[in-house]
């Protein structure tokens, strides 16, 4: 890497984009871990805007982006590389002359991609909660040390230039202190109703005031209604209001009483079938209540 190079690196800086709203503690959290090069541990509610805000570092910086989607079988070393001694044995079986090169049967991961970039990159780890609670401190050294050894080739594989590494949790479990130590931490906190209404201007420019103000008391009183399971999520309440506009539906519509607890088109907001019977025995409440 060039002194040119890294010093153009480090100019680098995240302040939002026109689609994506990052708030002051956000936008601090990403610079503070470009600067710091450690990975940006993102926590918060799933529809929060934790994927979507790394590609939008990711256009914002004018980056591209390599994602790894972490699964419940997902393993670390295949963010590395995998060997694949099975087909190997089958083509010397059939006397194919690949076998004599053992890289032909490497396959490169998502790490390995990041390293070995001619430009920086954005590398988004997404959902790590969701593997084996061992993934996170496997990846330990290749994250701190930005390399890897390549066992079979005898090759050490080390980042040409470092990635911007944004890894995302929905909290499904607690992940390793010895990991933690080495991430910047940030929690999204759910957004307030003027970071709402912002986040909703966005997608909705032309959203008439009266109905975005009405959509969204009526979302947060949803948010807050006692023993809710699934509480409603920012994705969600953006659906919603799409659908409020396809159905040319006015404040009006949105209304509540005693007859109908549930929200127009509920199914946006309403995931399971306990809180629609929830809101469903609200409403018989409240009929009984007015006879």
């Amino acid at each position: 890497m060039t002194a040119q190079t890294r010093c153009e690196e480090d100019d680098m800086r995240f302040d939002g984009t026109s689609d994506y709203i990052s708030t002051d503690d956000l936008t601090v959290a990403v610079n503070a871990a470009i600067a710091l090069e450690r990975p940006l541990l993102v926590k918060g509610e799933p529809g929060t805007g934790k994927t979507e805000l790394a590609r939008q570092v990711s256009s914002a910086l004018g980056l591209r982006m390599i994602e790894w989607s972490i699964k419940s079988t997902t393993r670390a070393q295949q963010g590395l590389y995998e060997y694949d001694a099975v087909s190997r044995l089958r083509d010397s079986q059939l006397g194919d002359a690949r076998v004599e090169d053992v890289a032909n049967y490497i396959k490169r991961g998502k790490l390995w991609e990041a390293f070995d970039a001619d430009e920086r990159v954005v590398l988004l780890i997404d959902e790590i909660d969701k593997a084996d609670i061992e993934f996170p401190n496997d990846l330990l050294q290749e994250l701190d040390r930005m390399e890897f050894f390549v066992y079979e080739t005898g090759e050490t594989i080390r980042a040409k230039h470092r990635p911007i590494v944004i890894i995302t949790s929905n909290n499904e479990k607690e992940l390793p202190d010895a990991f933690l130590r080495r991430c910047f931490f940030h929690y999204i906190r759910f957004p307030d109703a003027e970071t709402m209404a912002a986040i909703v201007n966005v997608h909705f420019p032309n959203l008439k005031p009266r109905l975005l103000e009405t959509a969204l008391t009526q979302f947060f009183e949803i948010r807050e209604t006692p023993g809710l399971k699934k509480k409603p999520s920012t994705s969600e309440v953006l659906d919603w209001i799409k659908l409020l506009l396809v159905e040319d539906l006015e404040p009006e519509d949105l209304r509540r009483d005693g007859k109908d607890a549930l929200p127009k088109l509920h199914g946006a907001l309403l995931k399971n079938e306990q809180d629609v019977h929830l809101f469903e025995r609200l409403a018989f409440m409240a009929r009984s209540r007015a006879r």
